[in-house]
């Protein structure tokens, strides 16, 4: 699930000896599947683990992950790294804001992830953002704007030249898309 160079396990492993004995390190998730999801690491005493918790060991402690961010951290590697800027531990976590789907995914959860991960962190920059509300019989992907796009004046542009051109030609099986959005233009409104 998570990787930690062995950099990072002596940086740990040296933070950790100024703990009580057994804490150890807690990576989470916060607002996991977002476009606002941040990944974290911090001490974890012994006393805070969950029974639900999942425990990685290394080399002289464990990393403790919570069952809700589990899926997020898949593929994530912790890396301690030493620049002319100094040292610093990083947290790489690509699926942090969707979570990674199976070879076996259906339809509706493939064109979800797409929105989530290609989608949406370009709607963030005008602080919207789109969901799947259905697939019809006949293919068209039914979405649903808010935030920001919601009484977007662009907002038919984004829908026909960005977001159906790209799930046309990523999926075989969508033959367009439809926004059920009742567009209400307001100070929420990107111009």
């Amino acid at each position: 699930m998570i990787s930690i160079s062995e950099t990072a396990q002596a940086h740990f492993a040296k933070l950790l000896a100024d703990q009580s004995q057994q804490t150890n390190i807690r990576v989470f998730v916060v607002n996991p599947g977002t476009s606002q999801a941040e990944c974290g690491v911090s001490y974890c005493p012994e006393d805070a683990v969950e029974d639900s918790d999942i425990r990685l060991n290394f080399n002289g402690f464990d990393a403790v992950v919570d069952t809700e961010s589990a899926p997020f951290l898949e593929e994530a590697e912790i890396d301690f790294v030493t620049d002319k800027m100094g040292t610093q531990l990083t947290l790489k976590a690509p699926n942090a804001k969707a979570r990674k789907i199976g070879e076996d995914a259906t339809l509706n959860e493939r064109v979800q992830h797409m929105l989530e991960t290609e989608v949406n962190p370009q709607l963030a920059n005008h602080g919207g953002q789109v969901s799947l509300v259905e697939i019809t019989a006949a293919g068209i992907a039914v979405l649903q704007f808010g935030g920001g796009c919601n009484g977007c004046s662009m907002i038919d542009v984004t829908l026909k030249e960005g977001i159906e051109k790209e799930m046309i030609a990523k999926f075989e099986e969508i033959t367009g898309v439809a926004d059920i959005t009742e567009h209400q233009a307001g100070d929420h409104s990107y111009y």
